[in-house]
């Protein structure tokens, strides 16, 4: 069976539809795929509980843990290689992890990491892309799935969605209507990979 181990932070949104395409779509069978482990970095993260709920294996490393250690960022990473390489997975995706990760960390699972970010990149990498993209008075906006690289938000793409930004739009607006596409295009980016990877 081909493992994938989920990243998150909060209420695990993408997460959550990652795990309903997976049961409707039927990735076992299909793709000989499973999502094997939820890892947060916040023990009160939402989307912990869902998993939980669902039946999946769920771990917690808190980098807030790590303050005190010698060098705090890769002792965080350690402990989370620890947890995600027990379940050998073809795929790592980050749905809604709020961490920058390390160029060593990123090197480890070269190729199988993938993230979703609420931006047509190359436009607007890092936060607040919806407010950004409303100030630059951007008439489209969107979301994009994208291999993981050292880059932060900068490799390569696997599919993106499209939508208008209304005269009306805030922020808040324009974030929900984005992420209705991102709960379309992450999992057929991630279907899209494992067909790729089956035999």
């Amino acid at each position: 069976m081909n493992n994938i181990v989920v990243l998150i932070s909060g209420g695990g949104s993408n997460m959550r539809a990652l795990v309903q395409a997976s049961t409707r779509e039927n990735w076992a069978q299909r793709h000989r795929a499973r999502i094997s482990l939820v890892l947060s970095n916040r023990a009160d993260a939402a989307g912990l509980t869902w998993a939980q709920q669902q039946g999946l294996d769920t771990a917690v490393v808190d980098h807030r843990s790590y303050a005190q250690h010698a060098n705090p960022r890769e002792a965080f990473e350690a402990e989370m290689r620890q947890h995600i390489d027990r379940h050998a997975p073809v795929l790592v995706l980050l749905a809604g992890f709020m961490r920058i990760l390390t160029p060593g960390f990123v090197d480890h699972y070269a190729g199988r990491m993938l993230n979703i970010h609420p931006s047509l990149l190359p436009a607007f990498p890092g936060l607040h892309t919806h407010q950004r993209a409303i100030e630059a008075g951007c008439r489209f906006a969107g979301a994009t799935v994208h291999e993981v690289t050292a880059e932060l938000d900068h490799g390569p793409i696997l599919a993106q969605a499209v939508v208008p930004v209304l005269p009306e739009d805030d922020a808040e607006a324009l974030a929900a209507r984005v992420l209705s596409q991102e709960h379309r295009i992450y999992p057929q980016a991630v279907a899209d990979r494992l067909r790729r990877l089956s035999p």
